[in-house]
């Protein structure tokens, strides 16, 4: 998707070099990746993303680099396992990928993708699958002008994932969810812990109490709280407060017994069944950081609607839908 390598974008073109797209725009049976998956070429030789997770990319990386060279851009069908021969195993994502291979939108239109990213707007994004592979950007979908083929992508803006209490566990839950698209506040009433140096990866760090702050914004389905202080008077604020709210997840730090206690105190309380505590998957987890990825990862599959327990155990498909699609 282009927000993945977007940094890469910015970081290479301010430094004055070209670069080349390759984005999966179509795909027939299954892949690793979904559409819109895409790689930045740079012309110094770096580059990021991938669009079929290995099975391809070296391939890719000498059409873009032939593009970078000169060559025209193009739409290129590609198959993992292509040149394998008649005995050996093909990869399972064997579909035929559709991958177009063009320079990097200019204009108004990389000033539109880049702004809608900083600043967490939503965009429309459609190219056309005709030469000359006409880029075109508007605020939803209904809006785009767009030729009888072509693929669109729509940015979004990530979830809000609101951290209560500027803790240790607050900066490792932030540097993971930061790069997942989410949008990270942290909010604590005591002035020694609600500073920006503790929680660096954070979008927000606001120092108020945690109620005071979620009277003041629009909470959606998608957003996610989790409260970390072990302090009753800022926890249990700051659970009524997201409980009350259309929060997709409200989640609590703490032991089985804390909780207990804590379920006691709030006893009454509207909406308390939601409540997820002790908050996070069973992953055994000891430190810091396997707490954080415990903890987050019970956020994201409420937010995909699934149950968190093991893929070999489960059945259907493994992604979430998928967001961006082509068009007739």
């Amino acid at each position: 998707m282009l927000a993945e390598v977007w940094p890469f974008v910015e970081q290479r073109r301010g430094a004055g070099q070209r670069i080349v797209l390759a984005r999966l725009v179509r795909r027939a049976g299954p892949g690793s990746r979904p559409l819109g998956a895409t790689m930045a070429v740079a012309s110094d030789g770096g580059w990021t993303g991938s669009v079929s997770g290995g099975c391809v990319e070296a391939t890719l990386l000498d059409e873009a680099r032939s593009v970078l060279d000169g060559a025209r851009p193009r739409l290129t069908a590609i198959s993992p396992g292509a040149d394998l021969m008649p005995w050996e195993p093909a990869p399972a994502c064997a579909g035929e990928l559709g991958v177009l291979i063009c320079p990097l939108p200019s204009g108004p239109v990389y000033a539109a993708i880049g702004a809608a990213l900083a600043t967490r707007r939503p965009l429309a994004l459609g190219i056309d699958l005709r030469p000359p592979f006409h880029w075109s950007t508007a605020a939803n979908r209904a809006a785009l002008r767009c030729g009888d083929e072509h693929f669109v992508e729509e940015l979004r803006p990530g979830p809000m994932l609101l951290l209560v209490g500027a803790t240790d566990l607050a900066a490792a839950l932030a540097a993971l969810a930061v790069p997942m698209g989410y949008r990270v506040v942290v909010v604590d009433p005591r002035p020694a812990y609600a500073q920006r140096d503790r929680v660096p990866a954070a979008d927000d760090v606001v120092c108020t109490w945690p109620d005071q702050w979620l009277a003041t914004v629009a909470p959606e389905p998608r957003d996610a709280v989790l409260v970390l202080t072990h302090d009753p008077r800022i926890d249990d604020r700051a659970i009524r407060a997201a409980l009350a709210r259309p929060v997709g997840y409200v989640g609590a730090l703490g032991s089985r017994d804390t909780h207990a206690r804590r379920l006691a105190r709030l006893a009454g309380a509207p909406g308390l069944d939601r409540l997820a505590g002790p908050a996070g998957l069973d992953l055994g987890a000891a430190s810091l950081a396997q707490t954080a990825l415990s903890m987050l990862a019970e956020v994201v599959a409420v937010g995909n609607r699934r149950t968190g327990g093991r893929l070999r155990d489960a059945h259907g498909r493994i992604r979430a839908a998928e967001t961006a699609s082509p068009g007739r």
